[in-house]
Formats: C-alpha cells, structure tokens, sequence
C-alpha cells in the first residue's frame, strides 16, 4: 500500500513539474536604442502578466516625442494603440510604416516602424494600461517604457561578433598546427616500424 502511495505521489510531482515547464515564460528585456536608416527597428516594449493577472483587457497606446536636446518641451504625439483586440495606426508622420509586432497572449506589446529616416529619432513612450477582471473588482495597472531611439547611417560591427570571429579563426590555426603536428609524429612512427621490420630477404 505504501509502494503504491509513493508511487501515486511521484506521479503528481511529474505532473506538476510537466506543466510548469509548459507554461509560456515571459522576460521583461529593454529594447534596441539604435536604428539603422532605411531599415525595420522594432521598438519592444514587454509587460509580463503574473498568474493571478491572466484575465485582463489589455490596452496599449504608443507615444513619440522629439529628442528632448533638440526641444526642452516635446510635444507628445499619439503614433499607436492597441484597444478592443485591435492594433492601429494613428494618424501623423509613421502613417503606414508602423506594424503590430506583439505576442498573443499580450505580454509583448512592441511595435516595429519599416523604412526607419533620420527623423524617426527621439523618444518613444510605451503605455500599458490593464484592467483586472475578478469577481468583485476591477482594479487596473499603468506601465509606461521609454526608448530613446538613435538612427544612424551604416550598423557598426557587433563587438561580441568580432571577438567570435577572431576567436574562430584561432581555433582553426591551432587545429591546423594540431593536424600538422600529428602527421610528422605518425610518419616518424611509421618510419621506425619500418626500420625495424626484419628484411624479407632472409
């Protein structure tokens, strides 16, 4: 009776352990601040709902303003919202190049703007506000991220994908030398073998 128990027991920590690993996870990360002209920036903006916040209405308004050296008082113009399950693009400079770049579940509420000008510099403002359903109140939670977004002319090297590729092409020099190493050491080897062999001749 006790096996059994054990067993039963061991049965339902699996379980659990099982549907805990099949829960989506959910990592706040700050957005990229550098965007390369011409190209697609996504502006990542991650909200991570907690298990009890699951069931929430979800509404999302983006905001851009000029770089604050250039104007000491930005005015901030609406860009994008997310309201009633559907992303929009508001009216203003990024019509049309502005695209939903979120998740499903909403905990990732970023936007991407295609074909990036020098003018898309300045800071973004990403607005999250939730609205809790429980049984006998609604409370409700604001979130505001900034990016303050650079455009340059040409992507500068990665300085983690140099050192990589330095790093690779020694490896490849010292397995070189490695092979090298063992062919001289095998040919001597099989050079003395031969020496030592007795001659057929006799």
């Amino acid at each position: 009776m006790q096996t059994t128990d054990k067993i039963n027991l061991q049965t339902i920590v699996l379980l659990v352990y099982l549907v805990h690993l099949s829960e989506p996870v959910c990592v706040e990360v700050p957005s990229e601040t550098t965007a390369v002209l011409g190209k697609m920036m996504k502006l990542t903006c991650i909200s991570c709902l907690k298990r009890e916040e699951v069931k929430a209405k979800t509404y999302v308004d983006w905001f851009y303003m000029t770089n604050l050296d250039q104007d000491p008082t930005p005015e901030k113009n609406p860009i994008y919202k997310y309201e009633g399950d559907a992303p929009t693009a508001l009216d203003g400079p990024f019509k049309g190049r502005l695209v939903w770049n979120g998740s499903q579940d909403l905990q990732d509420l970023s936007i991407s703007i295609v074909n990036v000008t020098y003018n898309d510099s300045g800071v973004y403002e990403c607005h999250v506000l939730r609205v809790f359903e429980f049984d006998s109140f609604a409370p409700s939670a604001l979130v505001v991220k900034n990016i303050t977004l650079k455009v340059i002319e040409k992507a500068s090297r990665d300085a983690t994908a140099l050192y990589s590729e330095i790093m690779m092409y020694l490896l490849l020099i010292f397995l070189t030398f490695w092979l090298l190493v063992e062919m001289v050491y095998c040919y001597r080897k099989i050079s003395k073998s031969d020496e030592l062999l007795p001659d057929a001749g006799y």
